[in-house]
């Protein structure tokens, strides 16, 4: 007689086995997942050495990734630009007789700055940079923004840093690894830089929108100075970014503020600069008379 065709698996050794064994690992599986999620709540910073090697590990496909994309997108920029180069040449001509004006009053404004500055005693600090490097990978489809930088401590990187391009501010060094560096970018929720109006210093803070935007909030409540187009910079207020870092421009206004789009696009930047972390002058000494007495009081 020919057995059953819906034969139990209490029948089969082996299939019991097989149906305890996938209970175990879904159980086992759901247990693990649980317990890394309460500990990357309870201690973030835990799991950073192992990030840091897997990044190390990864950032020489990064490397060559990144290369491939600079490479479409500067063939493309060739071929638009032989179609369009008529046209392009004649506005760069005028924007250069533009730009050589601005230059020209841009150097004048410096060099009365350097010549105050030297009066006042004050001095900018250490500008050199530590580090140039490419900006290898960053997050596509998440709620946090982060890069990786292709430069860690073999190139003199420590936490904190801030990380700029020749267009803005990019973000900061949050972890450093052996070759390679996380970087959080400005337009993470979680960042949130001292910034002010470029004409006139009206003072804000930049809170990233995690969405490629910058909100603007102001310090002063009340009526809202800013305007679309408004240029904003670092402030340098609290330390760690140099001021007068160009960060972002307004689009559109709020109650409290403005939304902004960032001037230094992450995914448009190819290679960026670290900097040591800014920290304010030191108050220049008081003016003292020749019988050392201080100037200004009786």
């Amino acid at each position: 007689m020919a057995p059953p065709a819906n034969r139990r698996s209490s029948y089969s050794r082996r299939a019991q086995y097989s149906t305890f064994l996938s209970y175990s690992a879904g159980v086992l599986g759901a247990v693990v997942g649980i317990g890394l999620v309460v500990v990357s709540l309870v201690n973030p910073d835990m799991f950073s050495s192992l990030r840091g090697f897997a990044s190390d590990a990864t950032e020489p496909a990064s490397q060559a990734a990144a290369g491939g994309r600079e490479l479409g997108r500067n063939t493309l920029a060739e071929i638009s630009g032989f179609l369009h180069s008529g046209s392009e040449n004649a506005r760069i001509r005028r924007e250069l007789d533009e730009a050589k004006v601005r230059l020209v009053q841009a150097q004048a404004t410096n060099a009365e700055n350097q010549r105050l500055k030297a009066l006042l005693g004050i001095r900018d600090g250490d500008a050199t940079p530590v580090a140039f490097s490419r900006l290898t990978a960053s997050t596509g489809a998440s709620t946090r923004r982060y890069a990786t930088l292709g430069a860690g401590r073999d190139k003199g990187v420590i936490t904190g840093m801030p990380v700029r391009s020749p267009m803005g501010l990019v973000g900061r060094v949050l972890e450093v690894g052996a070759s390679s560096s996380r970087v959080l970018l400005i337009t993470d929720s979680e960042s949130l830089v001292p910034v002010r109006r470029a004409t006139d210093g009206v003072p804000a803070f930049a809170q990233g929108a995690a969405d490629g935007t910058l909100r603007i909030r102001l310090i002063n409540l009340g009526i809202n100075p800013l305007k679309k187009g408004d240029v904003l910079v670092t402030s340098g207020s609290g330390g760690l970014y140099r001021p007068g870092t160009p960060m972002a421009i307004v689009t559109d206004l709020l109650r409290d503020g403005a939304m902004a789009r960032v001037l230094s696009n992450p995914s448009d930047t190819d290679y960026v600069m670290v900097e040591r972390a800014w920290a304010p002058p030191p108050p220049p000494p008081p003016a003292v008379s020749p019988d050392g007495k201080p100037l200004g009081k009786r």
